[in-house]
């Protein structure tokens, strides 16, 4: 059972501190990009969805919201580098949107450069308004509230539902084709950021079938959980001046310890909320490179024998 303190709405890439956020901070309306690859997954549309997916360019980075049918999309390495290892990529955006491109196609990017096969979720959102005004400021509106209030961890997994089914099918997809894709079933792990790393952990410990070999959870819920015995290893890191989670404590690094499970955590002296790929002078760019060493310490970035 998952135990967390935050809520589904508390994830908020795109409400971002300004000392987190990249120059270009105006949503701006564009067409649906091109997707190529993309797999449309078996969990239907959104129920009662009726806003159509809509995309937008924000931070020098590209969004999707009212996403109403899950698809994922591989991203598979050099078959002469692929070390047989996987993950499921999961975007954040306070499940009101997603950020496909600072922490989906681009983290896909730099892990199949390494042989990782990397496969983006664009899991089923909360509904918006279509209009962008209107939208952008129930974007404020959540990030206010969200800093204000923090609703029971029982009404935060019963949000959850469809993004859950969502990852569980991603990895049912990705063993089925395991072959195809030279991944190996039993080395699929699962990395999110923000609100994409509270349905990481929500996928290890509710997923059911899923089963995620390792986690990773980029700036996301750090509150007290149940740990699973066979939890699996997790990695985490976070800035301190992250104007969601920075200020909490970092019961869930303890929950992990205190289970006897592996655990790696960074904590940035700086870096704010919604770091990702960006590149930017803090140490925080660091973390995809201490996650990479932090796979290859596991032996995931090794081909199996």
């Amino acid at each position: 059972m998952l135990a967390m303190g935050a809520p589904a709405l508390g994830e908020v890439q795109t409400a971002a501190a300004a000392t987190s956020a990249p120059a270009n901070d105006q949503m701006v309306p564009i067409p649906i990009p091109a997707q190529p690859g993309a797999i449309t997954l078996n969990t239907g549309k959104l129920p009662g969805a009726t806003a159509p997916e809509v995309w937008h360019s924000q931070y020098n980075s590209v969004f999707a919201r009212n996403v109403v049918v899950a698809t994922l999309t591989p991203f598979l390495p050099d078959p002469a580098k692929a070390s047989g290892a996987a993950v499921v990529v999961a975007p954040g955006g306070g499940f009101r949107t997603l950020s496909m491109e600072n922490e989906g196609w681009d983290v896909a990017k730099a892990l199949a450069a390494r042989g990782v096969a990397a496969f983006v979720l664009k899991y089923r959102l909360n509904q918006t308004p279509q209009d962008m005004a209107a939208f952008d400021k129930s974007m404020k509106d959540m990030f206010s509230a969200v800093s204000r209030t923090r609703p029971a961890p029982d009404r935060a997994m019963a949000n959850l539902a469809p993004q859950i089914a969502d990852a569980r099918a991603a990895f049912a997809l990705i063993r089925s084709r395991a072959g195809e894709w030279r991944v190996d079933p039993n080395r699929i792990g699962m990395v999110g950021f923000s609100a994409g790393a509270m349905l990481t952990m929500a996928t290890a410990m509710s997923g059911n079938d899923a089963k995620p070999a390792f986690l990773g959870n980029v700036y996301g819920p750090l509150a007290a959980v149940t740990v699973p015995a066979d939890a699996p290893p997790l990695f985490a890191a976070i800035a301190a001046d992250d104007p969601l989670f920075g200020n909490g404590n970092f019961a869930l690094i303890d929950s992990w310890r205190a289970a006897k499970r592996p655990v790696e955590f960074h904590l940035y002296e700086q870096g704010g909320h919604g770091f990702g790929m960006y590149p930017k002078a803090t140490t925080s760019t660091g973390w995809f490179d201490a996650f990479a060493r932090w796979l290859t310490m596991h032996g995931w970035m090794k081909p199996a024998q």
